[in-house]
């Protein structure tokens, strides 16, 4: 982040950074409590996940408005514009991870009278621990602005995919083998598709990482040949 002659300047983009990085704590920790909920079919952790997700939203709302402010008070350009955009797109992208962290939320409490197999939850667990590392390492290459972990974020999407598509197949088994298993398994269904959308929005991060340092869209870089 370069320097200007106004430190007050500086100190509205260092702050819209810090903000970004503390909203992003907080949608990591929600996304962890949430699963946290349902592998351990604790009611009251899911209950404290959603009334949380308020916060994250205030947090969004805080960081939109200070951008637009900074934006018509400063008419930033370049390297600045970009830092403040960027704010404006990850801070959407982490209300939508608190949002996803809710639904499972509340698919534990629609489960919480219901008995889960363990053989049911280890391919849901995975899948959630894939997804809580690819929301590590985005919010990490943001906060370091590193774009080669950035481009790896992007790259380990299609793992979570893998893995999402594999695990929807083996619950579907689930369900047809024995029809007592069908709500459960309707319900880790949802959570493993929450899953999966929270690590589309990590690319999504990681792609705004990568404009944000590069000036460059990360498309233009899947597009260049394979070094030899």
């Amino acid at each position: 982040m370069t320097e200007h002659i106004v430190s007050s300047y500086d100190d509205e983009l260092q702050g819209l950074a810090g903000s970004v990085a503390e909203m992003g704590g907080m949608a990591e920790d929600l996304v962890y409590q949430a699963f946290q909920s349902l592998l351990k079919s604790d009611s009251d952790l899911a209950r404290k996940v959603i009334a949380a997700d308020r916060d994250v939203n205030a947090m969004q709302h805080d960081i939109e408005e200070r951008a637009i402010l900074t934006i018509a008070r400063r008419q930033p350009m370049a390297q600045d514009l970009r830092e403040i955009i960027a704010a404006i797109r990850i801070a959407s992208d982490l209300e939508r991870v608190a949002d996803l962290a809710k639904n499972i939320s509340r698919r534990t409490l629609a489960t919480e009278r219901d008995t889960v197999g363990q053989k049911l939850l280890v391919g849901v667990e995975h899948l959630a621990q894939l997804g809580q590392r690819q929301l590590n390492n985005v919010l990490n290459s943001y906060g370091s602005r590193n774009v080669e972990l950035a481009r790896q974020v992007w790259a380990d999407d299609d793992e979570i995919d893998a893995v999402y598509t594999s695990l929807f197949r083996e619950l579907l088994t689930y369900m047809m083998e024995d029809p007592r298993n069908i709500s459960m398994c309707t319900h880790l269904l949802f959570c493993a598709k929450n899953v999966e959308r929270i690590g589309d929005h990590a690319t999504n991060i990681a792609e705004t990482v990568h404009y944000l340092v590069t000036g460059e869209p990360l498309e233009d870089y899947r597009r260049q040949p394979a070094e030899s």
